[in-house]
């Protein structure tokens, strides 16, 4: 029996689909237009223009507002003469005594320090490619370790959440949003625009060129 031996694909010229796993030839887009999975419609290649500057741009905006929102006013509330306002750091720090310190813990962990951490992550990767350096080392691994902290980064979902629970508290007493709450109004703004201009295939295709 005649065997034929099978040539090996050149996995540069292949891309997955994150969601369905559905192969495909690389045909890079132009910019402006979008690469998407015919079976499910995930988008797959979508360059934008300057890109990499903007998304640096936006994680130094991110980290400013994370920083200069954990010390000022969040929110304060007034009833019947008795006032109270408080921080992000203070609503952190509430439940740092006693049992419900890993409550504590948490929720620094979830609101301000995995998407500090996603913010720092993106300038270690991005930054360098943007100026024409080298990756930094384990540039790679940073990236990897960006997108696994994406579902943990939840201080969107900690504002979202305030918002909705003051509409109801709203009845029951006078209550006035701080400085703080509208910077992280702006925050979730910003998320999303860093989300949308991020094309992941782009940045891993410059990781491995300049490796």
């Amino acid at each position: 029996m005649t065997q034929t031996p099978l040539q090996p694909i050149g996995q540069d010229d292949l891309i997955a689909c994150p969601s369905c796993d559905a192969l495909y030839h690389v045909r890079v887009p132009q910019v402006g237009e979008r690469a998407t999975c015919a079976r499910c419609e995930t988008v797959l290649i979508a360059p934008k223009s300057n890109a990499m500057l903007r998304i640096v741009a936006l994680s130094i905006t991110n980290l400013i507002l994370v920083v200069s929102a954990l010390f000022l006013p969040f929110l304060s509330i007034s009833r019947a003469g008795f006032y109270n306002a408080t921080s992000i750091m203070d609503a952190i720090l509430a439940f740092a005594q006693g049992p419900m310190f890993l409550l504590s813990i948490a929720v620094g962990a979830l609101i301000v320090v995995v998407p500090m951490a996603r913010m720092l992550l993106t300038l270690y990767v991005v930054a360098p490619l943007e100026f024409g350096a080298a990756p930094l080392p384990r540039a790679a691994q940073a990236f990897r370790l960006f997108e696994s902290l994406k579902p943990w980064s939840m201080a969107e979902i900690f504002v979202l959440g305030c918002g909705i629970a003051l509409v109801k508290v709203a009845d029951l007493a006078t209550v006035d949003f701080g400085a703080a709450f509208w910077m992280m109004g702006v925050l979730v703004v910003v998320v999303l625009l860093q989300d949308n201009l991020m094309d992941r295939w782009s940045i891993w295709r410059a990781l491995e060129k300049r490796a």
